[in-house]
């Protein structure tokens, strides 16, 4: 990949996790009562049987890891445990009595923080609580429940791994990001291989399916050599599936930590960009193949079939080998998704216990779907999990096409794309730029800004 192709397309933009991105949500025009009203129709309207999504969001943390930008807490009291436990149960319940049926899951997702902050009796309350309203969708031939859930390499225990296998949990991911004691004295995550050693192999032992590890090029003091030593390592493991991410450098948003180091520490756009082709080139020696941005897997895991077979959806939780009608987020923080409509609940840890405890949804903020939003969900969608995406040239007005054809139009002569009046590809020399692809139809960034403070992290 050239310099100048970096240097042109280095610039700040959404990961499109969903569209539009949270900064542009027209809260204004969102209450509890459209959203209510949102979910039972869609609930209603949706393949029961295919059943729901849910993610859980367990946000402490014993220690703060610089390059993290997650919301969470850091805390080594453990008493926080069962109350916040509580609080999910009670949204849970909350939830469910506004359901007409019985709600079926077929995918959970439990995130963080560091869910293996949780004792395994809290977790085995947790699922206990969560399984009293619902049940897990039926396991057939072709398809089931599709259950994950990270975990700190330093205090996952044997005990952690059995209790959430026991309710149907069959893939976990570690966070290991790099091995070389440099970079991880810089963001503040000490953690031998020995200890992703053991719970990779204990997790195998106990018949976990789909194990992942968890990589990030881009830190500060990261080199050629970390990187190689990082992925050789992690190939004498062999996980299942990799999530490579880039470092998103975002210092400006409250409590992530990312002044630990200075912005000199990190390695340039193209040096950065270096890093990553170079694991990458090492990863697909090793058998692993590139999936949508920032993943590889395995042949026989399921996000690489997930990806072959066309079924690879991205949603809040990023790449997932499962497409469900609703997606709810349990927890501080955490954001649901209903197709028409998206609501994020309180991030603050204490008034989303407040609220919960005196049987009030926490609702922090939300964003109705327009027909437009949804047309050009569709089309990022399309173009973060498949690399094309098909339109008729009906659905742009004439100026609405000079403008994306006019834009399309640079990335083609670079090399990047082809595209005509049906739709686009984009070329195997694209995939890096996928981000940058993706805001050519996003019709929010040319809005003004509702804050002085930057919103993305650069696109490569």
């Amino acid at each position: 990949m050239s310099d100048s192709l970096i240097a042109k397309y280095n610039v700040a933009g959404p990961r499109y996790t969903s569209y539009p991105t949270v900064p542009y949500w027209n809260t204004a025009a969102f209450t509890r009562e459209d959203w209510q009203k949102r979910l039972t129709t869609s609930f209603a309207n949706s393949n029961y049987s295919a059943g729901i999504s849910l993610y859980i969001h367990l946000p402490f943390c014993e220690s703060l890891c610089t390059f993290c930008g997650c919301n969470k807490r850091i805390t080594r009291n453990h008493n926080v445990e069962e109350p916040y436990i509580d609080a999910i149960l009670n949204e849970w319940e909350m939830y469910c009595e506004w359901l007409p049926e019985r709600p079926r899951i077929a995918e959970l997702h439990l995130g963080g923080g560091t869910p293996s902050f949780f004792s395994p009796h809290e977790l085995r309350r947790l699922m206990t609580g969560i399984f009293r309203w619902a049940d897990p969708v039926p396991t057939t031939e072709n398809s089931g429940p599709d259950f994950g859930w990270e975990g700190h390499p330093n205090n996952t225990t044997g005990e952690h791994l059995q209790t959430l296998y026991e309710y149907g949990f069959r893939r976990v991911s570690f966070g290991v990001q790099d091995y070389d004691p440099v970079v991880q004295k810089a963001i503040h995550r000490h953690q031998p291989f020995a200890h992703v050693q053991r719970v990779t192999q204990q997790a195998r032992a106990i018949g976990y399916t789909s194990i992942s590890h968890d990589l990030v090029f881009g830190l500060p003091f990261q080199q050629q050599s970390s990187i190689i030593d990082t992925i050789i390592q992690t190939l004498s493991l062999r996980p299942d599936r990799i999530a490579f991410y880039s470092y998103a450098h975002v210092p400006w948003i409250k409590g992530t930590g990312q002044r630990g180091f200075a912005d000199n520490d990190l390695p340039s756009a193209d040096k950065k960009r270096a890093l990553y082709e170079t694991g990458r080139a090492l990863l697909e020696a090793g058998g692993y193949t590139e999936i949508g941005m920032d993943h590889f897997a395995l042949p026989h895991d399921s996000l690489y079939k997930a990806m072959h077979t066309g079924q690879l959806h991205r949603n809040f939780m990023g790449y997932t080998t499962t497409q469900t009608d609703i997606l709810l987020g349990l927890g501080a923080s955490a954001i649901s998704d209903v197709g028409t409509a998206f609501m994020q609940n309180q991030k603050d840890i204490g008034t989303y216990q407040a609220e919960v405890n005196q049987n009030q949804l926490p609702i922090f903020k939300g964003h109705l779907l327009t027909d437009e939003d949804a047309l050009i969900r569709r089309h990022i969608l399309n173009i973060m999990c498949r690399f094309q995406t098909r339109w008729s040239i009906m659905e742009w007005t004439p100026a609405e096409w000079e403008t994306i054809s006019h834009q399309l139009d640079d990335f083609r002569v670079d090399g990047l794309l082809v595209y005509d009046e049906t739709g686009l590809w984009v070329r195997p020399e694209g995939r890096p730029f996928l981000r940058n692809i993706c805001m050519v139809f996003d019709r929010y960034l040319t809005k003004p800004s509702v804050t002085a403070k930057p919103l993305f992290s650069s696109t490569v």
